[in-house]
């Protein structure tokens, strides 16, 4: 009796974490995907020279501006699977709530443009100027998305640890350093700064969507 009642509903509730997971799994990696080729491809971007969300100008720059709405939404949804698949577990309050924060980051970035420079698109002024209030609204919501996902791969680490994974937790930490020290990096002006910052954004990313994926299959 107690079996037949509770079984669907848990069967439902499973269903729907596995769908979560599964939109946090795919729209970090299609945000990855859509920006590298979006600057592969967009004429006058160097990913030496100009971060990406810079691909959010020009004629073209609602793709990139889609890609970080959509990308948001989907980790918004997914952190809803976070909080299922790791309720009652280490890091099981606070992965969900970044995934959110970085959720709403990337809706934010992706509705608040950068102003064009650095030449780019093709025509605009040579510096990269920070005057509008959307582009430091930018600014700002790029701070929270990195911010989130930072800490975000440390608390995935901190899980992993917990459930005896030590290998794919260092991965995770790695994965969150790494972005960190991209970030940095590009702040203090080094060489290639939108390269390191890209780099370490897209591993974190594809680090969260890797997890999101394996806590998929165990629901």
């Amino acid at each position: 009796m107690s079996t037949s009642t509770v079984t669907p509903a848990a069967t439902t509730t499973d269903d729907r974490t596995r769908a979560q997971l599964g939109a946090l799994a795919v729209g970090l990696p299609l945000w990855c995907v859509a920006s590298i080729v979006q600057a592969a491809t967009r004429e006058g971007f160097d990913i030496l020279r100009h971060p990406l969300s810079l691909l959010s100008t020009g004629d073209a720059g609602w793709i990139q501006i889609a890609n970080f709405v959509l990308a948001g939404v989907l980790t918004l949804v997914g952190a809803s699977g976070l909080r299922g698949a790791l309720r009652g577990t280490p890091g099981g309050v606070w992965a969900p709530r970044l995934a959110r924060g970085a959720g709403v980051g990337l809706v934010a970035a992706g509705v608040l443009v950068m102003d064009p420079g650095a030449n780019f698109p093709v025509g605009a002024p040579a510096e990269l100027p920070l005057v509008s209030w959307h582009a430091i609204g930018h600014m700002v919501a790029g701070t929270v998305s990195f911010t989130s996902l930072i800490a975000l791969c440390l608390v995935l680490g901190r899980h992993l640890t917990g459930t005896g994974q030590r290998g794919l937790a260092v991965a995770s930490r790695v994965a969150g350093l790494g972005l960190l020290t991209g970030w940095v990096w590009a702040m203090a002006g080094g060489t290639a700064g939108t390269l390191t910052l890209a780099i370490g954004a897209i591993g974190a990313m594809v680090w969260v969507a890797v997890v999101a994926a394996r806590l998929r299959r165990a629901v």
